[in-house]
C-alpha cells in the first residue's frame, strides 16, 4: 500500500504519539497526542486544495452539550499564498466548529467548541484538518 503525506510516518512523528514526542508537550489529560500533519518540522509533501486527514468515532451524544478539542496548528511559512490550513470538529460529516491558520503562522487553539446540544444517540464525531484554496 502506497503511503501519503498524512500517513508516511506513522508512530514516528504522525498519529497517535506520545505526548512527550511532540515538542515535549504534555498532553492536557493523558499520555498521547493525535498528530495529524507531522510533528517534525521541516518534513513537505505535494498536496492538494481539499486534501484532508481526520480521526474520527462513533460517540452517544445523549446529554452532551459540547464536543471539545485542543489544537495547535502549525503552518510552514513556504506554503503556496492563498492556501490555508482549517482544523474543524465535525459531526455528520458537517462542521461545527472550525478554524483556520495562515502560511508562516502558529495558533493554539485551547478550547474549540462544537454545540451538539441538540443532538441525541449515536454520531459520527471527527477532527479534521484540511488543505483550502482562499
Amino acid at each position: 500500500m502506497a503511503r501519503t503525506a498524512f500517513d508516511a510516518r506513522l508512530g514516528e512523528s504522525q498519529g497517535r504519539l506520545e505526548a512527550a514526542a511532540v515538542d515535549g508537550a504534555p498532553a492536557p489529560s493523558g499520555d498521547y497526542v493525535f498528530v495529524l500533519g507531522d510533528a517534525e518540522a521541516g518534513r513537505f509533501h505535494e498536496l492538494a486544495s481539499g486534501d484532508h486527514v481526520e480521526v474520527r468515532q462513533e460517540v452517544d451524544l445523549t446529554d452532551a452539550d459540547l464536543v471539545r478539542a485542543q489544537l495547535r496548528l502549525r503552518v510552514p511559512a513556504s506554503a503556496p499564498p492563498g492556501w490555508r490550513w482549517v482544523a474543524s470538529i465535525r459531526v455528520g460529516g458537517n462542521p461545527l466548529a472550525q478554524a483556520t491558520c495562515a502560511p508562516g503562522r502558529e495558533r493554539v487553539l485551547t478550547d474549540m467548541a462544537a454545540n451538539v446540544s441538540k443532538l441525541a444517540g449515536l454520531h459520527e464525531v471527527a477532527v479534521r484538518l484540511a488543505l483550502e484554496e482562499v
